[in-house]
């Protein structure tokens, strides 16, 4: 008999989500500060960062600043939410940490 093919798992995907009104300003300092390693797309009030281990698609409006994070298992997942994070916080450092809360989607 043969083995069925291994599919590919299916991809870990979690948002954070927290108050702050300068969400773009973060996401405009982070992508400028990856940009020198890892492959970012930019917009106005978004960004998009491709690192080694996940995708980090990150938006601000109405107050808030969301991330979403893809990875391929859940202990990545984890990771990559504090590296984001902590990321994030060296550039709202006066508001830091932010009160980023996480879900499924």
């Amino acid at each position: 008999m043969t083995q069925p093919a291994e599919q590919a798992a299916a991809p870990v995907r979690q948002t954070g989500r927290a108050a702050t009104a300068n969400g773009g300003k973060y996401i405009r300092q982070l992508c400028k500060h990856w940009s020198h390693k890892f492959q970012v797309e930019e917009g106005e009030n978004s960004g998009t960062v491709h690192l080694p281990v996940a995708v980090a698609r990150m938006s601000a409006s109405d107050g808030q600043l969301t991330v979403t994070l893809e990875t391929g298992d859940a202990a990545t997942l984890e990771r990559m939410k504090t590296v984001v994070a902590e990321h994030l916080d060296r550039f709202a450092f006066r508001e830091a940490p932010l009160p980023f809360t996480w879900s499924a989607e």
